[in-house]
């Protein structure tokens, strides 16, 4: 009996060990984003994947541009970003871009500044640069301090681009660069005059940030569920499916699609893509809305949707570094002051010439 109990339980281990070779663990899924992304779906979808599915998604937060980069040659198994494929970059067709939340676009100040509304037409100007100063603005005679992303197809600023010009990697008059959307907030709060653009699922609840209303909509959880908030923008998970772990990647979408994964989503404030159908099927009439605010810039003929664009400070923009007070992000405006002086020096010259030669001006 004993002999028969013993050889019993020798075949039930030699089976569970069997079972375990036969079937291996979860490979773990690695992950790389924008900041957005990361704090708002990745975070959280990471621990619920591992607290029910035992699985282990690994998250990098860095910028956009990056997470792309790497999911397409391999390094990484899923990219988050803000915004979806560019068509600049072919290569990006590569990739798989799964929209999972809808979020929205917030301009930010610092909590004590007095403006507390921007238009669209207003937002233009300032981000090319004709407009400089808060009183412009309504508030006090101070200039504009504007922030933006040293990555020039970041997911957030890419979307504001698109929405103001039509192209999401036009040139902007930024002195003021950052690596990422977590390192403008933290500038934004310390500097009463400051402006940039984030996430509303990453401020709003920041106390040192204001979030502007846009043409008088304030941007809450009310007016981005409804769609009333013009500057509505899903969030994306791309894939590559030419990845080694394509199969992995797929179920962890399933579930970051499904009822645990959406319940993580609304957890952040943040609305499931698939619950938001009305919020799709909005996204032309909003698109309109927004060409009708910008209608007097374009009829003026200073505003070329989908046409190139030269923003005044854009060299600046270009050579700034990621601090403003970086010693390039000193020449870089040492560099567009000078520009400027010869400007203001040269063109009345130049009209002087013209007219005594009859010449029909520059």
């Amino acid at each position: 009996m004993r002999r028969a109990c013993l050889l019993l339980l020798s075949f039930l281990c030699t089976a569970v060990a069997a079972q375990a070779i036969a079937a291996p663990a979860s490979a773990t899924l690695r992950w790389r984003g924008d900041f957005t992304t990361a704090h708002s779906l990745a975070d959280g979808l990471a621990k619920a994947w591992a607290r029910d599915e035992g699985g282990r998604l690994d998250v990098d937060s860095f910028n956009t541009i990056s997470g792309i980069d790497q999911a397409l040659d391999g390094r990484v198994d899923i990219a988050g970003s803000a915004r979806p494929p560019f068509s600049g970059r072919p290569q990006e067709s590569g990739l798989v871009f799964t929209p999972l939340a809808w979020d929205a676009l917030v301009l930010i100040t610092h909590r004590d500044n007095p403006v507390h509304n921007i238009t669209l037409q207003q937002l233009y100007q300032v981000y090319m640069g004709y407009t400089t100063n808060w009183s412009q603005l309504g508030g006090p005679d101070k200039p504009i301090n504007l922030y933006s992303i040293a990555s020039p197809l970041d997911g957030v600023e890419f979307d504001l681009r698109k929405f103001l010009y039509g192209r999401g990697d036009q040139e902007i008059a930024a002195p003021r660069l950052y690596l990422n959307t977590q390192q403008l907030q933290v500038a934004v709060g310390l500097d009463p005059d400051a402006l940039g653009v984030s996430a509303y699922s990453n401020v709003y609840r920041n106390p040192r940030l204001q979030m502007l209303r846009v043409e008088g909509i304030k941007p809450d959880a009310r007016s981005i569920s409804d769609g009333t908030y013009p500057m509505l923008v899903p969030l994306y998970f791309g894939s590559n499916p030419n990845d080694p772990k394509a199969a992995e990647v797929r179920r962890f979408m399933r579930f970051a699609e499904g009822p645990r994964g959406q319940a993580v989503i609304r957890a952040q404030g943040m609305i499931p893509y698939a619950d938001g159908a009305a919020l799709a099927a909005g996204a032309e009439t909003r698109a309109t809305w927004i060409a009708q605010r910008l209608a007097a810039e374009q009829s003026a003929g200073k505003i070329a949707m989908n046409g190139p664009l030269a923003a005044p400070g854009a060299t600046y923009s270009q050579g700034a570094s990621i601090a403003p007070t970086s010693p390039s992000t000193q020449a870089a405006r040492a560099r567009m002051q000078a520009r400027d002086a010869l400007d203001r020096k040269v063109k009345p010259v130049l009209r002087t010439a013209d007219a005594s030669e009859g010449g029909g001006g520059e």
